[in-house]
């Protein structure tokens, strides 16, 4: 499986009043492109910031990071948004939808600030989108009127609006009951038929037959925790 993702050695260390902390220590990843992929751990165990070393939210103090074939960790800050924008959708745990902008509007967001597309097809790529995540019909209501699962299919649908290679899912299911959540996590799963790579931060254990690989991390050292038949 061709890789889309490739940490090697890396390494992040902060700076805080009581000493260096060790956020992440000798990560060494590779993320195929269409996988599934779930980082499981405590909260502090270092799964937010592996997040922002893949998105380049962040850089390692040792190492590289190479996604898409962009080196992540030697990029310009003007350099990393372009990519960002056209190459990573992300997911929120509390969607971060604008209250101002209907459903459909905040799908088209992404579309606007890379003007990724022509922009009389904006909104009706937007209204597919919706119609695959299956609320077309909350199109023109603004999220306050959404329900928290619908809100969450509004910010997957935002998370493709560029076709991107990449999406980015951190504690999706958090803010949701059981039942969404499974449905939340199917979503999820069916991007990778597209060959969309999906990496999820979670809390869940409950991940078994949707995820293709699960690591967990702990005290930012990570470990491989079996692969399962999502497929």
């Amino acid at each position: 499986m061709e890789a889309l993702i490739a940490l090697r050695g890396v390494n992040k260390r902060y700076a805080t009043p009581a000493g260096e902390f060790t956020a992440l220590s000798g990560i060494d990843l590779e993320i195929g492109r269409g996988e599934f992929v779930a980082l499981r751990g405590k909260s502090g165990s270092g799964k937010s910031t592996l997040l922002h070393m893949i998105t380049g939210i962040d850089r390692p103090s040792d190492g590289e990071v190479v996604v898409a074939g962009r080196p992540v960790h030697a990029a310009s800050e003007d350099e990393l948004a372009r990519w960002r924008g056209k190459t990573v959708g992300i997911v929120f745990q509390f969607f971060q939808l604008l209250p101002t902008l209907t459903t459909v509007e905040n799908v088209m967001l992404p579309m606007d600030f890379c003007n990724a597309r022509p922009p009389q097809t904006r909104r009706p790529w937007a209204l597919e989108l919706l119609e695959r995540v299956g609320i077309r019909d909350q199109a023109d209501k603004l999220p306050a009127a959404l329900s928290g699962g619908q809100q969450q299919r509004a910010a997957i649908a935002r998370a493709l609006a560029n076709d991107p290679a990449l999406v980015i899912a951190d504690e999706p299911t958090g803010n949701l009951d059981s039942q969404t959540a499974r449905e939340v996590l199917g979503l999820l799963h069916g991007m990778t038929a597209l060959q969309t790579t999906v990496v999820m931060a979670t809390h869940e254990h409950d991940t078994a037959g949707v995820v293709d690989r699960a690591f967990e991390l702990s005290d930012g050292r990570l470990v491989e925790r079996g692969a399962h038949a999502a497929r």
